[in-house]
Parts: C-alpha cells; structure tokens; sequence
C-alpha cells in the first residue's frame, strides 16, 4: 500500500498542477473517478496485464471505458500506461482529490454512527464542523453497529467520539482507577 501511494504521489501532483493551469479542477476530478473506477474492474486489470496488447490499445480502450476524456487526460492515461502505472489510478485519484481539498479548503470527514444517518442529520453535523473548524466539510457517513449509539467523528488523525461505546470504555477506564 505505502508502494502504491509512493509510486501514486508524482503522477498524483502532474494530474494537479496540469487541472490547476487549465483552472479544471472539478473536470480532472471526475475523470479520474471515473479511471479510478474503470481500473478497479477485473477487466480493465487483464487488459493492462495483457503483453499481447499495444500500449495505443490499452489507451483506447481504458479512455473508451471511462467516457469523455480530453486530451490532455487521454495523454496522462498514455503516460500512465507507458510507465506500467494504471494499476495505481485508484491511488492517483484519491491523492488527487486530497490536493484538491487543501486546494479548496475543504476538511473531508467521516461520520460513523451505529446507524444510518439521515440527510438532515448529516447536514447538521456538516453545519456544526464547519463552524467549529471556519472550513467546507465534505463528509462522508459509514455505518457501525458495534457503537451502539451516538456518533464519532474522524477527521484526518484526529477523532471526536461521542458513541455509546466510547462512553462506556470512558466508564470502564475510570473504574479501573
């Protein structure tokens, strides 16, 4: 994984700073979600695994895959193919989109919760970081039934647990004492 993202991070800041140049960010963005996606596919990994191919064959049939490409996009996948380094698009886009947020000034979060959150919910925990941090929130809800309640809140590094079972292993910690 640490591999991945090494080999990820040059192609990562040239995707960047050619979306920056061409103020394109949103439409480099979807492009590499959906090359990301395309690459996850089984088939799009035999196609990039298959020496009998062409390198111009790999490339159109991945940008034909992933739809409307421009190209200065159709190039970055050439450049990627030429290199062996389709395999790491997934990594590419999610390092990408990480730039793109410190770009933007955009703080991704995710909202854990024992159970599935509503729109209202989520908007007003969205409302909530954004003033408490003076920043966007772009969060992102997962379920997890071993809370039991509540939420916790991960951002970055950093976690704000206010789950049912977070209380009770607060609870538990201080009885010990």
């Amino acid at each position: 994984m640490a591999e991945s993202q090494t080999i990820a991070r040059p192609y990562a800041d040239a995707a960047f700073s050619l979306a920056v140049e061409q103020d394109g960010l949103p439409a480099w963005s979807d492009a590499l979600t959906r090359l990301a996606a395309v690459m996850r596919t089984p088939e799009a990994q035999a196609i990039v695994a298959d020496p009998r191919l062409a390198i111009g064959r790999i490339v159109d049939l991945i940008a034909e895959a992933a739809r409307e490409l421009t190209t200065e996009q159709r190039n970055f996948v050439r450049v990627l193919a030429e290199n062996d380094r389709l395999p790491v698009v997934p990594e590419i886009a999610v390092q990408f989109e990480e730039k793109r947020h410190r770009h933007e000034n955009v703080l991704d979060v995710t909202v854990v919760s024992a159970y599935p959150v509503s729109d209202t919910q989520l908007a007003d925990v969205v409302a909530t970081l954004q003033e408490r941090f003076g920043r966007k929130v772009k969060a992102e809800p997962e379920v997890d039934p071993e809370l039991i309640g509540g939420v916790m809140i991960r951002i970055g590094d950093e976690v704000i647990d206010a789950s049912v079972r977070g209380k009770l292993a607060q609870l538990a910690a201080t009885l010990k004492n």
